[in-house]
């Protein structure tokens, strides 16, 4: 069994001058580095490369124009029943009548209980929010965009 080293090698080196570098100043500068940022990752730093960034090259996926990209204001079933009162502008048939689009909101979810009768106006309902709010004897009002 082999004894371990009990001194770091650097305090061995302390007055050397060198530290086993040879002459002096080798080691010292930018040199040293072998290029800058990502110089060398297909040639003298590719053991380097492979061992911590092994994914680096190569394609990884593609990117959407953010043009394509329809992003949602949702609100769940659950939050527009437990502030139905607060949500609603008016009355209509005895159940309040709560317009999402006024409010910024896109996209109806479904989750949480739908406890009081509602017309829910929005652009976007999910299948589960639309039997939620008819369950409870309220109306899902699709609008146009």
């Amino acid at each position: 069994m082999a004894v371990i080293r009990r001194r770091k090698k650097s305090r061995k080196l302390r007055g050397s001058r060198t530290h086993s570098w040879g002459q002096v100043g080798q080691h010292r500068a930018k040199g040293q580095k072998g290029g800058r940022g990502h110089t060398g990752k297909h040639k003298h730093h590719w053991v380097k490369t492979i061992k911590y960034e092994p994914n680096y090259f190569g394609k990884h996926g593609f990117t959407r124009y953010e043009g394509l990209v329809t992003t949602h204001q949702t609100i769940n079933v659950g939050e527009i029943d437990q502030n139905a009162e607060k949500l609603s502008t008016e009355k209509q048939e005895k159940m309040l009548v709560i317009d999402l689009k006024s409010l910024g909101y896109t996209k109806v979810l479904g989750t949480g209980k739908v406890t009081k009768p509602l017309i829910v106006k929005a652009e976007i309902f999910s299948e589960k929010a639309k039997e939620k709010i008819e369950e409870a004897g309220g109306k899902a009002v699709t609008l146009n965009k």
